[in-house]
């Protein structure tokens, strides 16, 4: 990145200081202050990243300031003046932005029709919407801040990755003046990651300011002049990253120290629990996703799946969990070939699955926590009595997984849509490793998760592994792969490019990989 503190010196000395100055927020919900008594501020044409535990208070905060919720009491100010929005919109004409952790796209219209979405170039008069001239606003964008996405592409054929940044255009193409991004770095490679701190130069250049919400404390470190710490709805402290640590942070996040560095012995491994021979998967359009896939897992490795979305991870997993027929190869699991096997019998087989989309694959939204938790279960002797539920035990587990997995807050009658996005990840992660499997196909598994939470589940996964359990691993975080994995495959296009060390391999050669480079010029493994 280039000299950002320098380009935002130069945006100090304006006569509003502040882009954003909120004074007093309390927000209350039916029995939950969700913040209390909270004093941001953010100082025009910097990058001030906002950290802290799931349920901290941080999405809620920032959903008052886009309009969503309106404040119980409190006042926000933008370039100071006093400002009381009743809706998004009015937020979005004051030049406020947000990229939400769940995107709110139209799955059916292009990515053009989503970034012009209700304000789209006109012809004719005003009567008929320029079709041709929203992709051709949506591509200069794009290609302004590096993005590399079809603006004629349909929303439901794009990737998890491509997708946030279809918002991010979103909100540049409104003119966004404050941008609040939420996790934006989570699906790019790190040279992808770079390329978002150039474009955080140019919005800085032009007067912009950036409010980053981050759980990668190296990330706020990184990118941030100033982060501030939310932890059960009050304001902790605002401090300037050049003046703080890691530690220092996550200890203001918990309340407590925490260990950054997992360390996991040796394990004595058996055979292989999972072995995949040439396996060739289609996507929804029949074009294919996974092209001669082949590896194996034995008892208690962690083998870890890294690259950008889209190049085939997700339906590898699919077609191994029995969501997705494979078009040829084979699956064998625990010397048996499932193949051919459905979802329910992998389960039954000991199979546990962390869904990448945990609101479509993993949970009913409609449903409360302990339905959720049985999720997968009603069928296996462990919750069954003969034909019907057993309640009692189902009962016992659900809220085991709920006080384990500090899942907030820890009523099984509640509804899944009731819980913050990390809540309803630590949910669906205990619920999964805690059914005694023998392989568990994680697919992101700390996504909108805290930092203490993220600590619990690398733990966890490790606690799995020295019992011998076989761990696929896929994530988009490649210092989580790197940290976990025994072995590490590299996806690019559907293929391995190469299985390696992950103590042995660097950043940028890795990087490399997952744009499809070999680091040595050769072709790569599959």
């Amino acid at each position: 990145m280039s000299d950002q503190r320098g380009v935002r010196a130069g945006n100090e000395g304006r006569e509003s200081k502040y882009a954003v100055k909120m004074d007093g927020i309390t927000k209350r919900f039916p029995g939950v202050v969700a913040n209390d008594d909270v004093d941001f501020a953010v100082e025009r044409g910097t990058v001030h990243a906002l950290v802290g535990e799931n349920g901290a208070g941080k999405t809620t905060l920032m959903n008052i300031l886009y309009g969503l919720y309106e404040p119980t009491e409190g006042t926000v100010h933008v370039d100071g003046v006093p400002r009381e929005f009743d809706s998004p919109r009015d937020a979005m004409d004051a030049g406020i932005g947000m990229i939400h952790q769940h995107f709110m796209l139209i799955e059916p219209m292009t990515v053009a029709e989503n970034v012009v979405l209700g304000a789209e170039p006109t012809k004719l008069f005003g009567l008929l919407t320029d079709e041709d001239a929203a992709v051709e606003v949506t591509r200069d964008l794009a290609e302004k801040y590096g993005f590399d996405i079809d603006p004629t592409d349909r929303i439901r054929e794009t990737s998890v990755g491509e997708q946030q940044r279809v918002e991010i255009l979103k909100a540049l193409y409104r003119g966004a003046e404050t941008l609040i991004l939420d996790e934006p770095t989570a699906v790019l490679t790190p040279q992808e990651v770079e390329g978002l701190y150039g474009m955080f130069d140019e919005l800085l250049g032009e007067g912009k300011t950036i409010i980053f919400i981050t759980h990668k404390l190296g990330e706020a470190l990184r990118a941030a002049d100033r982060i501030s710490v939310l932890r059960d709805g009050e304001l902790i402290a605002t401090v300037r990253a050049d003046e703080t640590t890691r530690e220092d942070l996550a200890s203001m996040m918990v309340g407590r120290d925490v260990l950054f560095d997992v360390s996991s012995e040796a394990v004595e491994r058996g055979g292989a629990t999972l072995a995949v021979e040439d396996l060739v998967v289609d996507d929804d359009r029949g074009i294919r996703a996974v092209d001669g896939v082949s590896f194996s897992i034995e008892d208690g490795e962690v083998f870890g799946v890294a690259g950008v979305d889209g190049n085939g991870q997700a339906e590898l997993v699919e077609a191994l969990t029995g969501l997705r027929s494979a078009t040829s190869g084979t699956i064998t699991f625990d010397g048996e070939d499932v193949t051919d096997h459905s979802r329910r019998q992998r389960i039954a087989d000991g199979m546990s699955y962390v869904a990448e989309d945990r609101q479509h694959r993993s949970l009913v939204m409609e449903y409360d926590l302990l339905r959720n938790g049985l999720l997968g279960c009603q069928r296996l002797p462990a919750f069954s009595n003969g034909p019907l539920v057993d309640w009692e035990a189902t009962g016992q587990y659900v809220d085991d997984v709920l006080e384990q997995y500090d899942v907030r807050p820890p009523d099984r009658s509640a509804l899944a849509r009731s819980l913050s996005g990390g809540n309803q990840q630590k949910l669906v992660v205990g619920r999964e490793f805690e059914r005694d499997p023998s392989l568990v196909v994680a697919a992101q598994p700390t996504r909108g998760v805290d930092i203490g939470s993220i600590e619990f589940i690398h733990n966890r996964l490790l606690d799995l592994r020295a019992e011998g359990t076989a761990i696929l691993l896929v994530s988009s975080k490649l210092e989580e792969v790197q940290r976990l994995s025994d072995r590490m495959a590299v996806m690019y296009d559907g293929r391995f490019m190469d299985v390696v060390d992950p103590d042995e391999v660097t950043e940028e050669e890795v990087g490399l990989l997952m744009a499809g480079q070999h680091p040595d010029g050769g072709a790569g493994d599959r």
